[in-house]
Formats: structure tokens, sequence, C-alpha cells
């Protein structure tokens, strides 16, 4: 008598399930997140330096690519085996690293019907040992768990949300475009809100129990991340879009006024100011810093590197389209995007190319560099992400 044979769909079913199931345990059991190879939020760390701690090969290879369905104008975040990905049409979407296959997918509104606006990801992700965190652009912020994809909680804004989140001793700290800065407890309920003049664009900085904000009321604000009490303020007298990066006692800011500022901010004053040149060309691109250089993206097409010391220009390089794309540093190496749609390589040093790849779309997305790869997305209707490494 010969067994029972199940139809060939159902094994294929089973063997799916199966496959799932495996990668979500995986997702579950990886609860812990290391700084020294991941790439968990939109500048790396919680002082935005940009500055890498996962090295990259010295030849990047094209490992993969895929299409989402949107354009990607945010940050990735790179963590373990997983990159995390936010996309216009609404989608976050949690890729494998290894092949660029989908494993989960969030939606900002369930069950959208064709045709139907879905509110689109203009925030990076941010990423902890069980959620991950990002804003979008009506106003709902939302916390995902990590390993399933599904909702854990939101919490509503009165504006569009372009900031990313700062996660630190389990506060949760954005800003939003109804003017206010919120610091969320990680069950969602509010602990503070701060209300400035204007949009807070940017993504806060957090050093030493503070956080910083600098935003569209031209204020450069110090809030203590315990009460949300202003400490400080020092007026800038532009609008700043760019996030800030902190070294030390000194913060690095691009502003709407074609200039990069360094600020002490335990004054808090103006160390020194970094004219682009002449026109209007303001910083949207958040500046990477290291030991000696400022590196920042201008409008002006070029990618700037400053003396951190004396605000002097090292080097400027030249693109063919504006740069907002934030630079990454990789040890003695630079990678930025620009809208002229190529990802430059280029020595930290002296600022000359040493590798690029034209993805054929604007890029305004900035670098994720974490677990030996590059991820970026870029401006094209189908949401085409990239991922690059050694074979």
């Amino acid at each position: 008598m010969h067994g029972f044979r199940q139809p060939r769909w159902v094994l294929l079913w089973v063997a799916v399930v199966f496959c799932q199931s495996q990668l979500r345990e995986g997702l579950a059991a990886e609860r812990t997140i290391s700084d020294k190879t991941s790439w968990s939020s939109f500048r790396h760390d919680l002082a935005q330096t940009g500055v890498a701690s996962s090295d990259l090969p010295e030849k990047l290879e094209k490992l993969w690519e895929v299409s989402l369905g949107d354009q990607v104008v945010a940050t990735s975040a790179i963590v373990g085996d997983f990159v995390y990905v936010p996309c216009l049409s609404g989608e976050l979407f949690c890729l494998e690293r290894t092949t660029g296959n989908k494993v989960w997918a969030y939606k900002t509104v369930d069950n959208v019907q064709p045709n139907t606006f879905a509110p689109g990801f203009k925030s990076s992700p941010t990423v902890t040992a069980d959620r991950v965190y990002l804003g979008d652009e009506e106003g709902v912020f939302h916390a995902i768990d990590r390993a399933t994809g599904a909702r854990a909680w939101t919490f509503n804004t009165g504006g569009e949300i372009f900031s990313s989140a700062a996660v630190s001793e389990e506060r949760i700290i954005f800003g939003s475009y109804d003017n206010n800065l919120y610091c969320l407890n990680k069950d969602g309920t509010k602990a503070w809100s701060y209300a400035t003049q204007g949009y807070v664009h940017c993504a806060p900085a957090v050093v030493e129990g503070v956080t910083f904000i600098a935003g569209c009321d031209e204020h450069l604000r110090i809030i203590d991340v315990k009460t949300g009490e202003q400490r400080a303020e020092l007026k800038l007298e532009t609008y700043l879009i760019a996030s800030p990066a902190v070294i030390g006692d000194t913060l690095y800011v691009g502003t709407f006024a074609s200039e990069v500022v360094a600020v002490n901010w335990k004054t808090p004053s103006v160390t020194w100011r970094y004219q682009a040149g002449a026109g209007e060309f303001p910083f949207h691109s958040s500046a990477a810093v290291t030991d000696n250089l400022v590196v920042v993206g201008g409008r002006d097409k070029l990618i700037h590197a400053i003396n951190r010391d004396n605000g002097k220009r090292t080097w400027t390089f030249p693109t063919r389209a504006k740069v907002d794309s934030s630079p990454v540093v990789v040890g003695q190496r630079v990678f930025v995007g620009s809208n002229d749609g190529n990802l430059y390589e280029l020595g930290l040093a002296d600022g000359k190319e040493r590798w690029k790849f034209n993805a054929g779309k604007p890029i305004s997305a900035s670098p994720a560099v974490g677990e030996g790869i590059l991820v970026i997305g870029i401006e094209s209707r189908d949401g085409k992400v990239f991922c690059f490494g050694k074979k």
C-alpha cells in the first residue's frame, strides 16, 4: 500500500511558511545591536557624526538591487542580517542583508486600496533591540515590532515628520512640523514636548543628557532630555534644515544662509562660520565630522571638507547637481550621493574621486554603512535600492 502523498502546492506552501518562520526566528533572536558593526539610525550614533564603525572592502561590488515600488529619499538602517528601507509609498521594508529578499513590509495605512494615498516615509528608521521607529508625512509616528513588522503603537502629531528619532535611555525624541520637539516613553505615551517657533525638521542629537535641535525658528536649542526644559539657546539668524553633529563641546551644522557653523554649545557661542561661496546655496546635507574635518554636501553642487579647528576650506569636490545627501566617512574614505545620479567615493584627505556608481536617478538619500556593506536608495519611481560590498 502506497503512503499518502501531499499535493505539490501543499509542499510548496509548507516550505514558504517554514522559510519565513526561520527568518523571523532569526530576527527575534537577534535582539542586541552592536554599534561596532551596525548602522541603526540616520547618522549612525546619538552624536550624529556620520562616521561608520563598520569597514568596507577596498573595492566595492554591487551585491544586489531591488525595486520596492516608490522613491526612496531617506536613509536606510542596517542591523545584523537585515536592512530596513523606508519608501514614499508608505511602506517600510525589512530585507535580508545578503540577498535583498523581503522579510516583511509595514504599511502606514492598513488595507490601502489601489490608487489611494498612503502617507509616505521621508524619515529614516531608528532600530533598537525590539522596535523600529519612524514618522510619516501626515504626522504619525510609528513603532513597529522589529521581528514581525507588526504595528506596536502610533503617536499623532500635528504636522509632517521628517525628523528621525534619537533613542536614549528608553526615551524616543523627534521633531514635527507642528513646531514641537517630542519625547515619548517606550510604550508610546508622551513624556514631554517642547514648543518651538518653527518647523522642527532635523534629527536631534543627544549627548551628556541634553538634546539639540536647530530648526526653522532660527534658534539652536539645548533641551534637557529628562525634563524637556530648555537649558540654553543661541540665535543663529537663519533657518536650519540639516541635523547637527556633535563632538565634545562643539556642534556643527549647515544653515540656509549658505554657511556651516561651529558652535560651542556649552557657552553657547559661535566658534567659526564657513561660507560656501557666492550665491544662495543652503545646506540640506548633514555634516560628517572626524577628528580633523567637517564634510558636508551643498546645493552649490560641491562637497566641502572644512578644517574642524579653524573653519577654513581643506578641499571641495564638484558634482553636476545639488548635494542633499549626507556624507558618510568610512576610514579614510567618504561616500555621498548627488542629484546627478552618482554615488561617489572620495579620499578623505584630498577629496579626489576614487570610485563612482551611476544609479540613473537623483540620490538625495544618504548612504548607510554597516555589517560590511553600503546601502542606498534612489528617487526612481520603482524605488530602487542598491547594496554594495564584497562578493
